[in-house]
């Protein structure tokens, strides 16, 4: 064994949410008797991705001795789990990892140097077109596809006539700032959820989806969700609250914004 970064959970402050579970890919991590406890060392890569999901800052990344991240027996473990798009959820992780060849921390942190993928600084130093000045131009220079209000999942209500006969997009929050294209590719003729799987108070989330989710006459939603593994917690709370829904006619998709804006299936 070799000294390396991996989890550690101070039970003290665990109070058994699980959004931990949740935002890890690796799925190094289970609730057993109401604490967050790591399955195995080798499950656990050390990059962190769990921590920024802790409400309590249960979850640090210390240096000790442990055995190596195995991403053979990781692959194999979360194919058990969750099958093959849990193994896809893994690679992609992996790849963002890569990517953004981000580095195992000791301690968790919203700075510059990063913890979780979706809180580390990027920055285009392109040059920017000049900023359009207030009272510049039309008063809307290009026509908006929403249709309906509120959006905040927090405040949509089950039942509201404009989720009635459309398809739902289930939008993070991040995803209209990310991508232009936004508007006219999802929102177009479809109804709209916001919400945000990192930050909000998401205890309600699946329970009022679900309500949403028991009209019939919807017929498919759609996740659009960014790049950053966190913000896979969306797509499973839209699985999650489909099954709960008791439908066996819904369609759940995922769409996976980029931090560039490019637009791909997840």
């Amino acid at each position: 064994m070799a000294r390396r970064k991996i989890v550690r959970i101070d039970e003290a402050l665990c109070d058994g949410c699980g959004n931990c579970v949740t935002a890890c890919s690796e799925g190094a991590l289970a609730i057993v008797d109401g604490k967050a406890r790591l399955v195995k060392d080798q499950y656990c890569d050390g990059f962190g991705d769990c921590i920024g999901d802790c409400p309590t800052g249960a979850l640090v990344i210390d240096e000790r001795e442990a055995p190596e991240f195995d991403m053979e027996a990781t692959r194999a473990h979360v194919a058990l789990l969750g099958g093959a798009e849990a193994v896809t959820r893994l690679e992609a992780a992996a790849a963002v990892h890569e990517e953004h060849d981000l580095a195992p921390l000791p301690v968790y942190s919203h700075g510059p140097g990063g913890g979780c993928p979706g809180s580390r600084v990027r920055f285009d130093p392109s040059p920017a077109p000049r900023p359009a000045t207030r009272g510049e131009g039309p008063m809307q220079a290009i026509p908006s596809e929403l249709r309906q209000w509120p959006v905040q999942l927090h405040l949509v209500q089950p039942g509201a006539p404009f989720f009635r006969g459309k398809e739902l997009v289930l939008l993070n929050s991040c995803g209209a700032v990310a991508s232009a294209d936004v508007h006219w590719r999802f929102l177009r003729g479809r109804s709209v959820a916001i919400g945000c799987p990192k930050l909000d108070d998401t205890s309600s989330y699946a329970a009022k989806l679900a309500a949403i989710l028991r009209d019939p006459t919807i017929p498919r939603v759609t996740v659009v969700r960014m790049e950053v593994p966190c913000c896979g917690g969306l797509t499973q709370l839209a699985r999650q609250a489909a099954t709960m829904s008791g439908r066996n006619d819904l369609v759940v998709d995922e769409v996976t914004i980029g931090i560039g804006g490019d637009v791909g299936r997840g």
